[in-house]
């Protein structure tokens, strides 16, 4: 199973990913990975996409760039292995981000998923979901700021208003839970929705 979690800044993903595939790991093989990221190209493509601001075209095909590299080099081989993968992030943040959040080509990020991904895809996808003001003060909380918990609230609230349209429009797959709540509880309510 292909198990993504999605969400604003600050929204505990990176936790909630590392509590989920400790559960899973009890019944078997998991893969915890992360986007940018999960393999050795991407993770060097992460540290471009971190490093400065990019014209919207170049940072989405950037980060489908990588994700072909860990989708190829990660993902695809442990699914065939038997594993399950827990990601955090996936196609559906640079739809938020670069698309909804940058006002990036719909029509280009969708020609991108069907010309890199060849069907790899979520099974299920849990979108932590937090008011962009607590998740951010969260995110700020931790120290270092990046450069995309820097841009202004409009582009978080946009993000966050792209988020909810894609568990609108793939109910089945998209699973919404509050991440203001206590860690335990959030992590049951994932339990609960696999």
């Amino acid at each position: 199973m292909f198990i993504t979690l999605e969400g604003g800044e600050g929204a505990g993903k990176s936790t909630q990913a590392r509590r989920l595939a400790a559960h899973l790991a009890q019944r078997g093989a998991v893969l915890l990975t992360r986007e940018p990221g999960g393999a050795p190209g991407a993770e060097a493509t992460r540290g471009l996409l971190l490093s400065r601001a990019w014209d919207p075209r170049a940072e989405m095909l950037l980060h489908f760039a990588a994700r072909r590299e860990h989708v190829a080099r990660s993902i695809r081989p442990a699914l065939a292995a038997g594993a399950a993968v827990v990601c955090d992030r996936f196609a559906d943040s640079t739809y938020a981000y670069q698309v909804g959040g940058q006002g990036g080509d719909a029509a280009l990020w969708r020609m991108l998923v069907d010309g890199t991904l060849e069907g790899v895809w979520p099974a299920r996808t849990f979108l932590l979901d937090m008011p962009v003001e607590a998740g951010l003060a969260r995110a700020a909380a931790r120290g270092e700021t990046n450069r995309y918990e820097a841009l202004d609230i409009g582009f978080h609230q946009r993000v966050r208003e792209a988020f909810h349209m894609q568990a609108a429009r793939e109910p089945a797959r998209w699973r919404v839970i509050d991440a203001a709540q206590p860690l335990d509880a959030v992590t049951a309510a994932m339990l609960a929705a696999l």
